[in-house]
């Protein structure tokens, strides 16, 4: 693609509006990312940089993952907690046998950076937040001829999800254990870590029949592979064990770490207090349903009046338009809300007037009986971990 054919890009909203949504073609855009050939500026996103010799075991004293050992180039993912078990930074991890590299979302790298060399004590690390000159860039397939010592793009390194795989030492909080079995069984997802200064050319260095696509499309295949996301799918109460974290992100025989303690009181003695779904959306309504949304349990017999007025049981986290599967929405549930019960959708304007009600059909994705209850089940278990604090 030469510069004089470089699309102009429609920029996004909430924390991706500082890149592009699309360019014109959304579903052309989604088609292509999906069949690996196209790729997502995300350089927007926040990236750390950890060197020194002792950059993967202080890494793994303080995470929920096993990465002392961990391989240049093999991906993975963890989490850093607050003592509540709460989730502060999920991060993609890649290590290219000199730098740890680190990817957040977007703003969160800055705290991220601080909070790390606040806690370097005596280990040979250096901490650096590396926003500023390096760019992410994502694509669901290996793109050639980036990274190759004559390529076209040089790389620093490159982070391939392992969602929804079942990581050593993780745990599967799925209503469908088997990976095979799971919404993301086909999901396919890359982050390319590379020069800030090579994003005036990107389009410029795509290989023949490759394009660029917007965030509206990545996040349509997100949604659809039922992969969470921090800032969008979380709030500040977010435990892992509620986003199905633990299958990913979390080695459960591990040493101890920030918040390890909730997370084994909860696996162990009890049940997470909400769980992630999916959405089939209405698709005969205008537009897609605002995240933020509330979700009422549809009663059969309950009118408008009834059902704007009934008791909220979740929120919808995530809301897109995929290309086969139509409208399409992540949102957080009780716990204790029927697997088989149908949901509607309703939405409210500022003065929280109730303006549009949109039926939902609900995804089990975290199974309601999750967890490993081992010992006397004691329901939702978070509500005694904090009186242990």
């Amino acid at each position: 693609m030469s510069a004089d054919a470089r699309p102009t890009p429609i920029l996004g909203s909430g924390i991706d509006a500082p890149v592009a949504a699309h360019y014109g073609q959304p579903h052309a855009e989604q088609r292509a990312l999906e069949q690996g050939t196209a790729v997502v500026d995300l350089s927007h996103r926040g990236v750390v940089g950890v060197t020194g010799p002792d950059r993967l075991s202080w890494l793994h004293v303080l995470t929920s993952q096993d990465v002392a050992s961990l391989r240049p180039g093999v991906s993975t993912e963890m989490l850093f907690l607050d003592l509540r078990g709460r989730l502060e930074y999920d991060v993609a991890l890649v290590d290219d046998g000199a730098t740890a590299w680190l990817i957040v979302e977007p703003g969160l790298n800055t705290g991220l950076t601080e909070w790390l060399n606040s806690m370097r004590f005596a280990s040979r690390v250096e901490v650096t937040d590396r926003t500023d000159d390096i760019a992410v860039i994502g694509s669901t397939a290996e793109v050639p001829g980036w990274g190759a010592s004559d390529g076209a793009l040089s790389v620093h390194a490159v982070w391939e999800d392992p969602w929804p795989a079942i990581a050593p030492g993780g745990f599967p909080y799925s209503a469908a254990p088997d990976p095979e079995d799971h919404p993301g069984a086909d999901w396919s997802w890359r982050l390319y870590l590379m020069s800030r200064a090579e994003l005036d050319r990107l389009s410029e260095v795509l290989p023949q029949g490759w394009r660029l696509a917007g965030t509206l499309s990545s996040e349509a295949l997100r949604i659809a592979a039922a992969r969470p996301r921090q800032l969008v799918d979380t709030d500040e109460r977010s435990i892992p064990h509620e986003l199905d974290l633990l299958r990913t992100a979390v080695h459960l025989t591990k040493g101890c770490y920030k918040g390890q303690e909730t997370v084994a009181r909860v696996h162990n003695l009890g049940h997470p207090p909400r769980r992630l779904v999916q959405l089939m959306l209405d698709g005969s309504m205008h537009g897609l349903p605002e995240p933020g949304s509330e979700l009422v349990v549809r009663d059969p017999d309950a009118d408008e009046a009834a059902l704007a007025g009934a008791r909220s049981v979740g929120t919808v986290t995530s809301v897109a338009h995929h290309h086969e599967m139509g409208p399409i929405g992540l949102a957080i549930l009780k716990r204790t809300v029927d697997p088989e019960a149908e949901l509607v959708v309703r939405q409210k304007d500022a003065e929280g007037a109730v303006t549009e009600l949109v039926a939902a059909s609900q995804q089990v994705l975290v199974s309601p009986d999750a967890g490993n209850i081992v010992g006397r089940p004691q329901g939702d278990f978070l509500r005694g971990a904090r009186r242990h604090l």
